[in-house]
Protein backbone atom coordinates (compact mmCIF):
# COMPACT_ATOMS: atom_id res chain seq x y z
CA UNK A 1 0.00 0.00 0.00
CA UNK A 2 1.15 3.54 -0.78
CA UNK A 3 -0.03 6.96 0.33
CA UNK A 4 -0.52 10.23 -1.52
CA UNK A 5 0.08 13.17 0.78
CA UNK A 6 -0.83 15.99 -1.63
CA UNK A 7 -2.25 16.54 -5.13
CA UNK A 8 -2.04 19.50 -7.50
CA UNK A 9 -3.59 20.31 -10.87
CA UNK A 10 -3.03 22.91 -13.58
CA UNK A 11 -5.08 23.85 -16.64
CA UNK A 12 -3.93 26.46 -19.18
CA UNK A 13 -6.36 29.38 -19.40
CA UNK A 14 -7.03 29.13 -23.16
CA UNK A 15 -9.23 26.71 -25.03
CA UNK A 16 -12.84 25.83 -25.71
CA UNK A 17 -15.50 23.47 -24.39
CA UNK A 18 -13.66 20.68 -26.24
CA UNK A 19 -10.57 21.12 -24.04
CA UNK A 20 -7.76 23.43 -23.01
CA UNK A 21 -4.80 24.24 -25.26
CA UNK A 22 -1.28 25.20 -24.27
CA UNK A 23 -0.47 28.85 -24.90
CA UNK A 24 2.35 29.89 -27.21
CA UNK A 25 4.66 30.23 -24.19
CA UNK A 26 3.74 26.87 -22.63
CA UNK A 27 4.96 23.32 -23.18
CA UNK A 28 5.12 20.07 -21.22
CA UNK A 29 7.83 21.39 -18.90
CA UNK A 30 6.06 24.63 -17.95
CA UNK A 31 2.80 22.73 -17.37
CA UNK A 32 4.68 20.20 -15.23
CA UNK A 33 6.20 22.99 -13.13
CA UNK A 34 2.78 24.56 -12.52
CA UNK A 35 1.23 21.26 -11.39
CA UNK A 36 4.28 20.20 -9.39
CA UNK A 37 4.47 23.47 -7.47
CA UNK A 38 0.74 23.20 -6.71
CA UNK A 39 1.14 19.65 -5.35
CA UNK A 40 4.18 20.38 -3.18
CA UNK A 41 3.42 22.04 0.17
CA UNK A 42 5.90 24.69 1.28
CA UNK A 43 9.01 22.96 2.57
CA UNK A 44 7.88 19.42 1.73
CA UNK A 45 10.79 17.08 1.06
CA UNK A 46 11.16 15.69 -2.47
CA UNK A 47 13.75 12.99 -3.14
CA UNK A 48 12.94 12.26 -6.79
CA UNK A 49 10.70 13.47 -9.60
CA UNK A 50 8.95 11.33 -12.19
CA UNK A 51 7.59 13.08 -15.30
CA UNK A 52 5.13 11.18 -17.52
CA UNK A 53 4.11 12.62 -20.88
CA UNK A 54 4.04 11.88 -24.59
CA UNK A 55 5.36 15.39 -25.32
CA UNK A 56 8.86 15.63 -23.83
CA UNK A 57 10.40 18.78 -25.39
CA UNK A 58 13.96 17.42 -25.61
CA UNK A 59 14.40 13.72 -26.29
CA UNK A 60 18.16 14.23 -26.34
CA UNK A 61 19.64 16.23 -23.51
CA UNK A 62 16.49 15.96 -21.44
CA UNK A 63 14.46 18.49 -19.52
CA UNK A 64 15.52 17.57 -15.97
CA UNK A 65 17.56 20.72 -15.27
CA UNK A 66 14.77 23.09 -16.30
CA UNK A 67 12.15 21.04 -14.44
CA UNK A 68 14.12 21.04 -11.18
CA UNK A 69 14.93 24.74 -11.47
CA UNK A 70 11.28 25.64 -12.04
CA UNK A 71 10.18 23.48 -9.11
CA UNK A 72 12.80 25.07 -6.87
CA UNK A 73 14.48 21.71 -6.19
CA UNK A 74 18.18 20.94 -5.90
CA UNK A 75 19.93 20.00 -9.15
CA UNK A 76 21.16 16.68 -7.68
CA UNK A 77 17.65 15.23 -7.32
CA UNK A 78 16.89 12.25 -9.55
CA UNK A 79 14.51 12.92 -12.44
CA UNK A 80 12.91 10.11 -14.44
CA UNK A 81 11.21 10.99 -17.74
CA UNK A 82 8.73 8.40 -19.01
CA UNK A 83 6.76 8.23 -22.21
CA UNK A 84 3.24 7.02 -21.52
CA UNK A 85 -0.40 7.61 -20.80
CA UNK A 86 -2.79 6.97 -17.90
CA UNK A 87 -1.55 3.43 -17.11
CA UNK A 88 2.06 4.66 -16.91
CA UNK A 89 1.03 7.37 -14.44
CA UNK A 90 -0.68 4.87 -12.15
CA UNK A 91 2.30 2.49 -12.45
CA UNK A 92 4.60 5.33 -11.38
CA UNK A 93 2.49 6.14 -8.32
CA UNK A 94 2.05 2.51 -7.29
CA UNK A 95 5.80 1.87 -7.45
CA UNK A 96 7.00 5.15 -5.96
CA UNK A 97 8.77 5.46 -2.65
CA UNK A 98 7.88 8.19 -0.17
CA UNK A 99 8.91 11.74 -1.13
CA UNK A 100 8.49 11.06 -4.85
CA UNK A 101 6.77 13.78 -6.89
CA UNK A 102 4.91 12.22 -9.82
CA UNK A 103 3.86 14.69 -12.53
CA UNK A 104 1.80 13.84 -15.62
CA UNK A 105 1.30 16.20 -18.58
CA UNK A 106 -0.80 16.25 -21.74
CA UNK A 107 -0.96 18.78 -24.57
CA UNK A 108 -4.04 17.61 -26.50
CA UNK A 109 -6.23 18.48 -24.60
CA UNK A 110 -3.76 20.31 -22.37
CA UNK A 111 -3.48 19.84 -18.64
CA UNK A 112 -1.14 18.64 -15.92
CA UNK A 113 -1.54 17.04 -12.52
CA UNK A 114 0.88 15.95 -9.83
CA UNK A 115 0.90 13.71 -6.77
CA UNK A 116 3.38 13.76 -3.89
CA UNK A 117 3.81 10.25 -2.50
CA UNK A 118 4.25 10.30 1.26
CA UNK A 119 3.91 8.22 4.39
CA UNK A 120 0.29 9.15 5.19
CA UNK A 121 -2.70 10.46 3.28
CA UNK A 122 -4.85 8.93 0.56
CA UNK A 123 -4.26 5.16 0.70
CA UNK A 124 -3.89 3.34 -2.62
CA UNK A 125 -2.82 -0.15 -3.69
CA UNK A 126 -2.31 -1.85 -7.06
CA UNK A 127 -5.05 -4.24 -8.16
CA UNK A 128 -4.53 -4.84 -11.88
CA UNK A 129 -1.96 -4.53 -14.64
CA UNK A 130 -2.19 -5.74 -18.22
CA UNK A 131 -0.05 -4.94 -21.25
CA UNK A 132 -1.61 -5.83 -24.59
CA UNK A 133 -0.60 -4.73 -28.06
CA UNK A 134 -3.18 -3.08 -30.26
CA UNK A 135 -1.25 -0.23 -31.95
CA UNK A 136 -4.27 1.66 -33.26
CA UNK A 137 -2.40 4.96 -32.98
CA UNK A 138 1.37 5.26 -33.23
CA UNK A 139 4.03 7.96 -33.42
CA UNK A 140 7.52 7.32 -34.77
CA UNK A 141 10.86 8.92 -33.93
CA UNK A 142 10.32 11.75 -36.42
CA UNK A 143 7.01 12.65 -34.82
CA UNK A 144 4.79 11.31 -37.61
CA UNK A 145 1.45 10.04 -36.28
CA UNK A 146 -0.30 7.03 -37.81
CA UNK A 147 -3.93 6.43 -36.80
CA UNK A 148 -5.65 3.19 -37.80
CA UNK A 149 -8.92 5.07 -37.60
CA UNK A 150 -11.26 2.34 -36.30
CA UNK A 151 -12.73 3.52 -32.98
CA UNK A 152 -15.03 0.51 -32.77
CA UNK A 153 -12.08 -1.88 -32.97
CA UNK A 154 -10.22 0.07 -30.31
CA UNK A 155 -13.25 0.02 -28.03
CA UNK A 156 -14.18 -3.66 -28.46
CA UNK A 157 -10.78 -5.35 -28.90
CA UNK A 158 -8.82 -2.77 -26.98
CA UNK A 159 -10.50 -1.16 -23.98
CA UNK A 160 -13.33 -3.59 -23.27
CA UNK A 161 -11.34 -6.77 -23.87
CA UNK A 162 -8.51 -5.55 -21.65
CA UNK A 163 -10.86 -4.56 -18.84
CA UNK A 164 -12.54 -7.98 -18.95
CA UNK A 165 -9.14 -9.66 -18.76
CA UNK A 166 -7.55 -7.40 -16.15
CA UNK A 167 -10.26 -7.31 -13.48
CA UNK A 168 -13.67 -8.66 -12.57
CA UNK A 169 -14.57 -5.60 -10.50
CA UNK A 170 -16.50 -2.79 -12.14
CA UNK A 171 -14.35 0.34 -11.92
CA UNK A 172 -15.45 3.40 -10.01
CA UNK A 173 -13.43 5.71 -12.30
CA UNK A 174 -11.81 5.13 -15.70
CA UNK A 175 -9.11 7.52 -16.94
CA UNK A 176 -7.60 7.67 -20.40
CA UNK A 177 -10.76 7.41 -22.50
CA UNK A 178 -13.41 9.94 -23.52
CA UNK A 179 -16.13 10.82 -21.04
CA UNK A 180 -18.91 9.00 -22.87
CA UNK A 181 -17.09 5.67 -22.77
CA UNK A 182 -15.92 6.22 -19.20
CA UNK A 183 -19.49 6.90 -18.06
CA UNK A 184 -20.66 3.65 -19.66
CA UNK A 185 -17.94 1.66 -17.92
CA UNK A 186 -18.07 3.17 -14.43
CA UNK A 187 -20.09 2.15 -11.40
CA UNK A 188 -21.82 5.41 -10.53
CA UNK A 189 -21.44 8.91 -11.91
CA UNK A 190 -18.16 9.34 -13.77
CA UNK A 191 -16.20 12.58 -13.27
CA UNK A 192 -15.69 14.89 -16.24
CA UNK A 193 -11.91 14.76 -16.61
CA UNK A 194 -10.23 17.56 -18.60
CA UNK A 195 -7.67 15.28 -20.32
CA UNK A 196 -7.51 11.77 -21.74
CA UNK A 197 -3.78 11.02 -21.47
CA UNK A 198 -1.19 10.66 -18.72
CA UNK A 199 -2.60 13.41 -16.51
CA UNK A 200 -6.16 12.03 -16.63
CA UNK A 201 -5.30 9.41 -14.00
CA UNK A 202 -4.06 12.06 -11.57
CA UNK A 203 -7.03 14.35 -12.25
CA UNK A 204 -9.17 11.32 -11.38
CA UNK A 205 -7.28 10.79 -8.11
CA UNK A 206 -7.80 14.46 -7.24
CA UNK A 207 -11.56 14.07 -7.81
CA UNK A 208 -11.69 10.90 -5.73
CA UNK A 209 -9.88 12.59 -2.86
CA UNK A 210 -12.10 15.69 -2.98
CA UNK A 211 -15.34 13.68 -3.07
CA UNK A 212 -14.20 10.88 -0.68
CA UNK A 213 -14.91 8.38 -3.45
CA UNK A 214 -13.60 4.87 -2.83
CA UNK A 215 -13.10 1.97 -5.20
CA UNK A 216 -11.12 0.92 -8.28
CA UNK A 217 -9.47 3.51 -10.53
CA UNK A 218 -8.38 2.19 -13.92
CA UNK A 219 -6.01 3.90 -16.33
CA UNK A 220 -6.40 2.83 -19.95
CA UNK A 221 -4.33 3.51 -23.07
CA UNK A 222 -5.34 1.63 -26.22
CA UNK A 223 -5.22 -1.98 -24.92
CA UNK A 224 -3.07 -1.53 -21.78
CA UNK A 225 -4.59 -1.20 -18.31
CA UNK A 226 -3.33 -0.41 -14.82
CA UNK A 227 -5.64 -0.39 -11.82
CA UNK A 228 -5.38 1.08 -8.32
CA UNK A 229 -7.80 0.72 -5.43
CA UNK A 230 -8.43 3.92 -3.50
CA UNK A 231 -9.14 2.59 -0.02
CA UNK A 232 -9.15 5.26 2.68
CA UNK A 233 -7.77 8.54 3.90
CA UNK A 234 -7.56 11.82 2.03
CA UNK A 235 -5.05 14.21 0.52
CA UNK A 236 -5.35 17.98 0.08
CA UNK A 237 -5.97 19.02 -3.52
CA UNK A 238 -4.49 22.30 -4.73
CA UNK A 239 -6.11 23.42 -7.98
CA UNK A 240 -4.53 26.00 -10.27
CA UNK A 241 -7.25 26.18 -12.90
CA UNK A 242 -7.89 29.66 -14.36
CA UNK A 243 -11.26 30.42 -15.88
CA UNK A 244 -11.56 29.37 -19.52
CA UNK A 245 -11.02 32.09 -22.14
CA UNK A 246 -10.69 32.02 -25.95
CA UNK A 247 -7.32 31.57 -27.60
CA UNK A 248 -5.98 35.12 -28.22
CA UNK A 249 -5.37 36.30 -31.75
CA UNK A 250 -1.73 36.89 -32.53
CA UNK A 251 0.53 37.69 -35.46
CA UNK A 252 3.93 36.10 -36.04
CA UNK A 253 6.28 38.00 -38.30
CA UNK A 254 8.19 36.19 -41.01
CA UNK A 255 11.96 36.23 -40.93
CA UNK A 256 14.90 34.57 -39.19
CA UNK A 257 14.49 33.92 -35.49
CA UNK A 258 17.00 35.19 -32.95
CA UNK A 259 19.72 32.50 -32.63
CA UNK A 260 20.73 31.07 -29.28
CA UNK A 261 24.14 31.42 -27.65
CA UNK A 262 24.66 28.28 -25.57
CA UNK A 263 27.54 29.95 -23.71
CA UNK A 264 25.22 32.76 -22.60
CA UNK A 265 22.43 30.25 -21.92
CA UNK A 266 24.73 28.30 -19.61
CA UNK A 267 25.97 31.38 -17.74
CA UNK A 268 22.44 32.66 -17.11
CA UNK A 269 20.72 29.33 -16.40
CA UNK A 270 20.73 29.18 -12.60
CA UNK A 271 19.96 32.83 -11.99
CA UNK A 272 17.27 33.01 -14.67
CA UNK A 273 15.44 29.73 -14.16
CA UNK A 274 15.86 29.48 -10.42
CA UNK A 275 14.74 33.14 -10.12
CA UNK A 276 17.73 34.32 -8.11
CA UNK A 277 19.59 37.55 -7.41
CA UNK A 278 23.20 38.08 -6.32
CA UNK A 279 23.76 39.53 -2.86
CA UNK A 280 26.71 41.73 -2.01
CA UNK A 281 28.35 40.08 1.05
CA UNK A 282 29.41 43.43 2.51
CA UNK A 283 26.20 45.45 2.11
CA UNK A 284 23.48 42.83 1.57
CA UNK A 285 22.38 44.67 -1.59
CA UNK A 286 20.64 42.52 -4.23
CA UNK A 287 21.29 42.70 -7.96
CA UNK A 288 19.03 41.25 -10.64
CA UNK A 289 20.21 40.07 -13.08
CA UNK A 290 23.09 38.85 -10.88
CA UNK A 291 26.45 40.49 -11.43
CA UNK A 292 30.02 40.22 -10.27
CA UNK A 293 31.51 43.02 -8.18
CA UNK A 294 34.98 44.51 -8.01
CA UNK A 295 36.68 46.54 -5.32
CA UNK A 296 38.24 50.01 -5.68
CA UNK A 297 41.38 48.41 -7.14
CA UNK A 298 39.45 46.54 -9.82
CA UNK A 299 39.87 43.15 -8.16
CA UNK A 300 37.00 40.64 -8.21
CA UNK A 301 35.16 40.46 -4.89
CA UNK A 302 34.72 36.84 -3.86
CA UNK A 303 31.88 35.55 -1.72
CA UNK A 304 28.84 36.85 -3.58
CA UNK A 305 25.96 34.41 -3.28
CA UNK A 306 22.76 33.74 -5.20
CA UNK A 307 19.53 34.03 -3.21
CA UNK A 308 15.96 33.16 -4.28
CA UNK A 309 13.65 36.00 -5.18
CA UNK A 310 9.95 36.31 -4.28
CA UNK A 311 7.52 35.09 -6.95
CA UNK A 312 4.85 37.68 -6.21
CA UNK A 313 4.83 41.37 -6.95
CA UNK A 314 3.09 44.48 -8.28
CA UNK A 315 3.28 46.08 -11.71
CA UNK A 316 5.43 49.21 -11.52
CA UNK A 317 5.01 50.17 -15.19
CA UNK A 318 3.67 48.58 -18.37
CA UNK A 319 4.04 48.89 -22.14
CA UNK A 320 2.35 47.01 -24.97
CA UNK A 321 4.40 46.24 -28.09
CA UNK A 322 2.61 45.97 -31.45
CA UNK A 323 5.64 45.79 -33.76
CA UNK A 324 6.04 42.15 -34.91
CA UNK A 325 9.30 40.40 -33.99
CA UNK A 326 10.39 37.27 -35.91
CA UNK A 327 9.85 34.16 -33.83
CA UNK A 328 7.50 35.85 -31.33
CA UNK A 329 3.75 36.42 -31.25
CA UNK A 330 2.57 40.03 -31.19
CA UNK A 331 1.16 42.15 -29.73
CA UNK A 332 2.54 41.48 -26.25
CA UNK A 333 2.80 43.42 -23.01
CA UNK A 334 6.01 44.04 -21.08
CA UNK A 335 5.94 45.02 -17.41
CA UNK A 336 8.42 46.04 -14.78
CA UNK A 337 7.40 44.17 -11.63
CA UNK A 338 8.27 45.39 -8.16
CA UNK A 339 8.88 42.17 -6.21
CA UNK A 340 7.46 41.79 -2.72
CA UNK A 341 9.70 42.39 0.32
CA UNK A 342 12.90 43.09 -1.63
CA UNK A 343 14.31 46.13 -3.40
CA UNK A 344 14.28 44.43 -6.83
CA UNK A 345 12.38 45.17 -10.01
CA UNK A 346 12.28 42.80 -12.99
CA UNK A 347 11.36 43.27 -16.65
CA UNK A 348 9.16 40.39 -17.91
CA UNK A 349 6.34 39.66 -20.35
CA UNK A 350 2.71 39.23 -19.41
CA UNK A 351 1.18 35.75 -19.67
CA UNK A 352 -2.34 34.44 -19.17
CA UNK A 353 -3.99 37.77 -20.02
CA UNK A 354 -4.77 39.76 -23.14
CA UNK A 355 -2.06 42.22 -24.21
CA UNK A 356 -2.90 45.70 -22.95
CA UNK A 357 -5.30 44.43 -20.28
CA UNK A 358 -3.07 45.07 -17.24
CA UNK A 359 -2.35 48.30 -15.40
CA UNK A 360 0.06 49.82 -12.92
CA UNK A 361 -0.66 48.47 -9.46
CA UNK A 362 -1.99 45.09 -10.58
CA UNK A 363 -0.68 42.18 -8.53
CA UNK A 364 0.29 38.72 -9.70
CA UNK A 365 2.78 35.85 -9.75
CA UNK A 366 6.00 35.10 -11.61
CA UNK A 367 5.63 31.78 -13.48
CA UNK A 368 8.01 29.74 -15.62
CA UNK A 369 7.29 29.99 -19.34
CA UNK A 370 8.94 29.10 -22.64
CA UNK A 371 9.95 32.54 -23.85
CA UNK A 372 11.14 31.36 -27.29
CA UNK A 373 12.54 28.50 -29.31
CA UNK A 374 15.99 29.49 -30.48
CA UNK A 375 18.00 27.32 -32.88
CA UNK A 376 15.54 24.52 -32.11
CA UNK A 377 16.19 24.76 -28.34
CA UNK A 378 13.43 25.77 -25.89
CA UNK A 379 14.50 28.91 -24.03
CA UNK A 380 12.78 29.36 -20.69
CA UNK A 381 12.32 32.33 -18.41
CA UNK A 382 9.73 33.96 -16.17
CA UNK A 383 6.57 35.84 -17.04
CA UNK A 384 4.05 37.74 -14.92
CA UNK A 385 0.57 36.28 -14.55
CA UNK A 386 -1.79 38.90 -13.10
CA UNK A 387 -4.19 37.87 -10.35
CA UNK A 388 -7.12 38.87 -12.54
CA UNK A 389 -6.18 35.96 -14.84
CA UNK A 390 -5.91 33.44 -12.01
CA UNK A 391 -8.19 31.28 -9.97
CA UNK A 392 -7.27 31.13 -6.31
CA UNK A 393 -5.63 27.82 -5.61
CA UNK A 394 -8.23 25.96 -3.62
CA UNK A 395 -7.30 23.40 -1.00
CA UNK A 396 -9.84 20.69 -0.30
CA UNK A 397 -9.20 18.22 2.50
Amino acid sequence: MSFISSLGTYLPPCGSTRGRVAAADEDAVTLAVEAGRSARPEGAAVARVVLITRDIPLLEGGSAAVLLAGLGLDPDIEVIERLGGAPTSLDAIAGARAHTLVIAVDLAPAGAAAALVGETGLAIRPIARLARSLPARTRDGSGAVHDYGDPRLLRERGVLESLRTATTDKPRVVAGVDHKLAAALCDGTAPQLPTTGASAALFALAWMSETATRGPLLGVEQASVTGLAVDSGSAPVHRNEPALRPVPKAVRAAGPEIPISLAAYDRAFSAKLRWQASRDPSTGELDFPPRLRVDDNGRLIAGAELVPLPRTGTIYTVATVHVPVPGLDSPYSLVIVELDDVDVRALVKITGAEPGSVAIGDRGHLVLRRVAIRSGIPDYGYAFRPETAETTQEEVA
